[in-house]
């Protein structure tokens, strides 16, 4: 299974939301970025993703974006192959 990053806080409900969405396809570990714990990644992730929300995730190499991101590649049946990768 592809590694999975996953920008987040401990009060945001799209986060917990894609948590669960990604664990229900089996995905078991997920590392994530905490950027209230660690403000200076709050910067890293938005050089990288351009985007000020959370969550941002990454699967593999690809930017997947947020919740709603993913939960439409799991409504188009694409995110089952993107973690497979």
């Amino acid at each position: 299974m592809n590694k999975i990053v996953m920008y987040s806080t401990g009060f945001c409900p799209y986060c917990v939301m894609a948590e669960k969405l990604l664990r229900s396809k089996g995905a078991d570990k997920i590392e994530k970025v905490r950027i209230d714990l660690e403000p200076e990644r709050k910067t890293e992730m938005l050089e990288k993703t351009g985007r000020r929300t959370v969550p941002q995730i990454y699967i593999g190499e690809t930017h997947v974006g947020g919740y709603d991101d993913l939960a439409i590649l799991n409504k188009n049946n694409e995110l089952t192959k993107l973690l497979a990768v």
